[in-house]
C-alpha cells in the first residue's frame, strides 16, 4: 500500500532541488506526495540553518507535529538538510518524536533510512560528510511534473545541482559545516541530466552550487580525468538542443573569472541576470568576514560584466551589523549601493550561527542598531529598484509564462523580473512570448503580451 508523504522546504534553491530529489526517490519506493501535511503518513522537513530565523521556523513546526504524532503514532517525521546536519542527535534529544535525522549528503538513500527508522523507538541518523554525488537522473512522470515543494520548481524550469559544499569558510557562514567540503559532479552526469530534462519538455535550466565558480577545482569531473572549468561546463550545457534559457547561482566574487564573465556576451541563451553576493561595502568588514576580495576588486568585476553585457541585471546579498561594523563602515555599504545601483538585493541583519568564527568576535552591534541600518539600506534599495525598473517601461521583453492569475499571467523575463501580463489569447505555462512593459513597481513589472506567435 502506498504511503503519503509531505515535504516542507526551507531555505535556498539548493534545498528546493534536494526536495525534488527526495520526492523523485520516494516515488520509486511506493510513496505518493500529498499537499496536506495533516493527512500524511510521512512528513519531511528539509531545513535551512543559514540564519537563526529559518532554524526557529523549523523548531516551531516540529513542535506542532508533536500533536500529529500523538494522534497517529505510526506517522513518521524526518528532518533533513542543514539543521539536521548541524544538530544531529541533539535534535532528537530536543524533539524525541522525530524518527529520522538525515544529513545533507544522504538524501539519495532516504527510502532505505526511512525503512530503518520504522517501529517503536527506532531512530536513524546519517550525518557523515564524506561523500560522492551519485549519478541521479530524474524520473519525470506525471506526478513529478506537478511536484513543487516551494512553488518555484515547475515542469518547464528546473534546477540541476553541479556541486555541493564550500571551501571558503566565511566567518559568519555554516555551509562548510552543514554541506561539507566542495565536491563537483561528473561532467557527463550533468550533461545527461540536462538532456533528460529537455527531452521531457523543460526549457529553462538553472545550474546550482554553493560556489559555482569553483566547479571542477577540487576533484576530477570528466571521464578522461581532464579538468573542466565552470565556464566550459556552462558553454556545454548551453549547446544542448532544447535549452532555451540558462541561469546559474551562486557565485563568489573571489573566484569569478574573465572566462565566465565573457559567457554573458558569447552564449545567446544565458540569461542577462547575475547574482553576485558582496555582503558588505567596507574592506574592513570584508576582511573580518574572510571574503578574500576587496571592494575595489568587486567594482572591477562589475565594470567588466557591464562591458560584456551592458543590459545585465545585477543583484546581491548584504549583511548589516556584522560584529565591529562602525557607522562609517555601514556608510561605505550605502556608498556601494549608490555607485553600483543593484537592481535588487537580499539583505539581512547579522546573527550568530553555531560553530562559526564570527560568534567569538567582539563588539557585537546592538539589535536596534542593526534594525535601523537594515531599514535604511532596504528603503534606499527599494527606491533604486523602482528607478531602474522605470527604465524598462516601453521596452519589449521575452517572457516565459509561469501561471495564470485570474485575469492575467504571471511571467518571468530573461532578466528574472516577474512580469504580470495581460493577453488577448490563451497561453500555457512554459510558453515563451514577447511583452511590452507598460508599468513598473519596486519588485515587479506589468506588461501586455504582443499579438505574435509563441516564440
Amino acid at each position: 500500500m502506498a504511503r503519503a508523504f509531505y515535504i516542507k522546504t526551507f531555505g535556498c534553491q539548493m534545498n528546493e532541488r534536494d526536495s525534488e530529489i527526495i520526492s523523485q526517490s520516494l516515488a520509486q519506493h511506493n510513496y505518493i506526495e500529498t499537499m496536506d501535511m495533516d493527512s500524511a503518513d510521512l512528513v519531511i522537513l528539509n531545513t535551512c540553518s543559514i540564519r537563526a530565523k529559518a532554524e526557529q521556523k523549523v523548531m516551531s513546526l516540529l513542535g506542532q507535529l508533536r500533536r500529529n504524532k500523538a494522534k497517529d503514532p505510526k506517522m513518521q517525521i524526518c528532518v533533513a538538510g542543514c539543521v539536521a546536519q548541524q544538530e544531529g542527535l541533539a535534535l532528537i534529544e530536543r524533539m524525541p518524536h522525530v524518527d529520522l535525522v538525515i544529513g545533507t549528503q544522504h538524501i539519495y538513500g532516504i527510502a532505505k533510512h526511512l525503512e530503518g527508522s520504522q517501529g517503536e523507538g527506532k531512530v536513524v541518523t546519517e550525518l557523515s560528510t564524506t561523500y560522492e554525488i551519485p549519478k541521479f537522473l530524474p524520473n519525470l512522470g506525471a506526478a513529478d511534473a506537478e511536484y513543487s515543494s516551494s512553488g518555484n520548481s515547475v515542469e518547464f524550469s528546473r534546477f540541476v545541482t553541479i556541486m555541493q559544499g564550500c571551501n571558503n569558510y566565511c566567518t559568519y557562514c555554516v555551509v562548510p559545516y552543514t554541506r561539507g567540503r566542495e565536491v563537483s559532479r561528473r561532467f557527463n552526469d550533468i550533461i545527461d541530466e540536462v538532456k533528460v530534462l529537455v527531452d521531457s519538455g523543460v526549457k529553462e535550466i538553472t545550474l546550482l552550487g554553493q560556489n559555482v565558480n569553483s566547479y571542477g577545482m577540487t576533484n576530477v569531473v570528466t571521464d578522461d580525468g581532464s579538468p573542466c572549468s565552470f565556464a566550459k561546463l556552462l558553454a556545454a550545457v548551453s549547446r544542448i538542443d532544447g535549452v532555451q534559457r540558462l541561469r546559474f547561482t551562486t557565485s563568489n566574487p573571489k573566484d569569478l573569472s574573465d572566462e565566465l564573465m565573457r559567457c554573458f556576451k558569447d552564449l545567446d541563451n544565458l540569461c542577462p541576470q547575475f547574482h553576485l553576493p558582496v555582503q558588505a561595502g567596507s574592506n574592513g568588514v570584508l576582511k573580518r568576514m574572510n571574503r578574500k576580495y576587496t571592494i575595489e576588486k568587486y567594482h572591477d568585476l562589475v565594470n567588466t560584466l557591464r562591458s560584456y553585457r551592458p543590459d545585465i541585471i545585477l543583484t546581491t546579498d548584504i549583511i548589516v551589523g556584522f560584529p565591529g561594523e562602525t557607522e562609517e563602515e555601514f556608510n561605505e555599504t550605502m556608498a556601494l549601493l549608490e555607485k553600483i545601483r543593484f537592481d535588487g538585493s537580499f539583505s539581512f541583519k547579522y546573527s550568530d550561527r553555531p560553530g562559526t568564527a564570527s560568534m567569538h568576535l567582539a563588539d557585537k552591534v546592538p539589535e536596534e542598531e542593526k534594525t535601523r541600518r537594515l531599514t535604511t539600506f532596504q528603503n534606499r534599495q527599494n527606491e533604486i529598484s523602482l528607478e531602474n525598473n522605470l527604465n524598462h517601461v516601453g521596452k519589449i521583453f521575452k517572457v516565459m509564462v509561469e501561471e495564470k492569475d485570474s485575469d492575467s499571467y504571471r511571467c518571468r523575463a530573461d532578466t528574472n523580473h516577474v512580469v504580470h501580463c495581460t493577453s488577448k489569447r490563451e497561453l500555457s505555462p512554459g510558453d515563451l512570448v514577447h511583452a511590452v512593459i507598460n508599468h513598473a513597481g519596486k519588485h515587479s513589472l506589468k506588461g501586455l503580451i504582443l499579438e505574435d506567435e509563441v516564440v
